[in-house]
Formats: C-alpha cells, sequence, structure tokens
C-alpha cells in the first residue's frame, strides 16, 4: 500500500465529491482515486457490455425521436412493424 504526501492528502481533501486524479509522471497516465467502499461499489454494479438487442435499439429510437418532437408519428411505427414483419415472412419462406 502506498501512503500519501501531507501535500498528496490535501489536494484530495481540496477534491470534494469529485474524485482526485493523478499523473504517472513517467507514462503521463491518469488515474482516478476513489475510497474503497466508492470502489467497491463500482465494481459490484454488473455492467451488461453485450450487443444490443433489437428491442433495446428500438426503444433508443424512440426516445430519441421523443427527444425531436415525433411522437405524434404513428405512421413511422407502423410502418417499422410492417417491414419487420414482411423480413420475417421473407426469411421462414426461404428457411
Amino acid at each position: 500500500m502506498i501512503e500519501l504526501t501531507e501535500q498528496q492528502l490535501q489536494a484530495l481533501e481540496a477534491a470534494g465529491a469529485t474524485p482526485p486524479r493523478v499523473v504517472n509522471p513517467r507514462t503521463k497516465e491518469t488515474f482516478v482515486l476513489l475510497r474503497v467502499d466508492e470502489y467497491e461499489r463500482l465494481k459490484e454494479d454488473e455492467y451488461d457490455d453485450s450487443p444490443w438487442t433489437r428491442e433495446e435499439l428500438q426503444a433508443l429510437a424512440w426516445e430519441a425521436g421523443k427527444h425531436l418532437g415525433w411522437e405524434e408519428m404513428d405512421e413511422y411505427d407502423d410502418a417499422l412493424e410492417k417491414c419487420c414483419d414482411q423480413r420475417r415472412s421473407r426469411s421462414s419462406t426461404t428457411a
């Protein structure tokens, strides 16, 4: 374990809610200094980095459209459903 110098302790205390950043002078890599309880909490949280499903992509597109004022454009939702149904029926007849 590495103990902090007095100067480092002062910087840590002055950082407040924002975790302080430290730089390796040789490699110029930047690190974030976290309390152990914060690190453990972050480590416990599950992070799903798998590819997005079609449903997730559609939900994301819907949310983006809603923010752009497209929520009243139901004909586009219907067109998407029709397109997906046609692709499904084509793939089932060719299989």
